[in-house]
């Protein structure tokens, strides 16, 4: 009976994967039944894997499925459910649903409307695989296909330049996200003999204390995992395609930044007990995520549009995840994934009513920043804000000190509340004050309750807590926290320094990413003997 749990949502991905062998003429004459099919197989697989998660719920060891046998090869076909890949699978299929439903709407009367439903349920169904494959070679092969997947759904517009410019740098660095994926996966075989997730986190946990230390291709292969998470997730460099994919269709959008955008965080949380094995490693992706998170978040401020925005804002939640990650708190980062892509799902489907209520927002903001420029307007409310993350940290007895990155975290969710109790404040209307504060605590409240409860449900799954943290983790940590409340003053002071010439400068750099899509400009033009179009 177990199997069978196990089994179903595999055989579910399968489906989905195969309906996108359908030829486009067939697959446009019933868009609406496909459409409908789509979004039941992701309610299916939602149920499966619930159903999953039940079964899994204390046992020691994951729930597994075998699809094709080992015979004389040393790599099988099967699925691997722990929380971790069911948290996943959970979250895939009820993003898939609410997208799927929501494209029956919006792409009514599309005349490829079919196609469209073609290449999602193909990007549903690899990214499902990907969340329960039991090794690196099923993973590899979903990875691909999902990027497959993307890329015609973001030609879905062909007529549209820019759009076909930006699936062309999605595609190339996509290419370079393959070769290094697939260059640590041959490295895993050639060196532990295995690709099944089984057998490599038995290694890891043997190898923890000795082998790992002296070992010279695992840094080789922690690295190259660590790089291609980086390009699927869009860590700087390699983040300029993502706030270029904008001409494609809402539901694609939301479903790149809620759902595939994801894969290289969960990559290196699937992985993290063999990742945790180089410290040096995963010092690179925490200095690779805090990077990408300020840019991301000082680059958002200045869009003009909001799909960039959102974009850029997508890109300062991942370098924060893969931040988490760097610094062992794999747990919350997980939970990260799962808000953000709720978050996330929501905010571009309902992109155009926000835009229909843009004057009010806009004439909101201008209250708010106007009222909050004074000193301590926004002193009091950190040093509030500091005190409840202090009694979340200790109602739930977590040592900031010992918690991986414990002490860096609770700053920048220090400085998030404040960010939302600054305004309140600033204005001096005891109700909003209260108000204010009630609504920050009750964020806090449910931040810290859903950490517990991810962390209790994943814990097993991930890498144990590494030992103290070294003199050069402290000063990156130190370095970031730096940089986390410098980017929080320039927010907060904007307003008083926006008729100065260096902040009009940084603006304008800022408005234009830094300039860092350059070279990926340039290597796409070169490869396809093309400039860019004006967007």
């Amino acid at each position: 009976m177990d199997s069978l749990v196990a089994a179903l949502p595999g055989l579910i991905a399968l489906v989905m994967v195969c309906l996108a062998m359908l030829p486009n003429r067939v697959a446009n004459r019933v868009p609406g039944l496909l459409g409908h099919t789509v979004a039941l197989l992701s309610f299916i697989a939602m149920l499966a894997s619930l159903a999953a998660g039940w079964v899994t719920t204390g046992r020691d060891t994951p729930l597994t499925a075998v699809f094709s046998p080992r015979l004389t090869s040393p790599i099988g076909m099967g699925v691997y459910l722990d929380p971790v890949a069911v948290v996943m699978a959970v979250l895939i299929s009820f993003i898939g649903l609410i997208i799927a439903r929501f494209s029956i709407r919006y792409l009514s009367g599309d005349a490829n409307q079919g196609r469209f439903f073609r290449w999602m349920s193909l990007t549903l169904g690899a990214s499902l695989f990907m969340a329960i494959a039991s090794n690196l070679l099923v993973f590899g092969i979903a990875w691909m296909l999902t990027s497959l997947g993307l890329h015609q759904l973001l030609t879905h517009y062909p007529e549209r330049p820019w759009a076909i410019w930006a699936s062309r740098k999605k595609f190339l660095i996509s290419r370079v996200g393959d070769i290094l994926l697939l260059g640590a996966i041959w490295l895993t075989f050639t060196h532990l003999g295995t690709l099944d997730y089984a057998e490599i986190f038995a290694w890891a946990e043997k190898s923890r204390v000795s082998v790992a230390e002296t070992d010279p291709v695992l840094p080789w292969i922690t690295l190259l995992f660590v790089l291609g998470a980086m390009t699927k997730s869009a860590q700087v460099p390699f983040h300029t395609w993502l706030p270029d994919t904008m001409e494609t269709p809402t539901p694609v959008s939301a479903l790149m930044h809620a759902g595939v955008i994801n894969a290289g965080g969960f990559l290196v949380i699937r992985l993290s007990p063999l990742l945790n094995l180089t410290p040096l490693a995963l010092d690179l992706l925490a200095l690779a995520g805090a990077v990408t998170a300020l840019l991301g978040g000082v680059v958002m401020l200045t869009q003009t549009s909001i799909k960039r925005s959102l974009a850029y804002s997508t890109i300062a939640q991942m370098g924060f995840m893969m931040l988490q990650c760097g610094l062992g708190a794999f747990s919350a980062a997980m939970l990260h994934i799962v808000a953000h892509s709720a978050y996330k799902a929501h905010a571009f489907l309902r992109s155009g009513s926000v835009l229909e209520k843009a004057p009010s927002s806009l004439e909101t903001w201008t209250i708010g920043q106007t009222a909050g420029g004074g000193l301590g307007n926004w002193l009091i409310p950190h040093a509030i804000s500091l005190l409840l993350v202090s009694v979340g940290f200790y109602l739930l007895r977590i040592h900031p000190l010992t918690k991986p990155g414990g002490l860096l975290l609770g700053m920048v969710l220090a400085l998030a509340l404040t960010q939302f109790l600054v305004n309140s404040w600033a204005i001096s209307h005891r109700t909003l004050v209260f108000h204010g504060f009630a609504g920050a605590s009750l964020l806090c409240a449910a931040y810290f309750t859903a950490f517990a409860a991810m962390d209790h449900l994943v814990a097993p799954s991930v890498a144990a807590p590494r030992a103290a943290p070294s003199v050069l983790e402290w000063c990156l940590m130190a370095l970031v926290a730096v940089g986390f409340a410098l980017v929080f003053l320039l927010q907060r002071l904007a307003g008083r320094l926006a008729q100065t010439n260096w902040m009009r400068e940084l603006h304008v750099h800022a408005m234009n990413g830094f300039y860092i899509d350059i070279p990926a400009r340039r290597l796409t033009a070169r490869f396809y003997g093309q400039s860019s179009p004006v967007p």
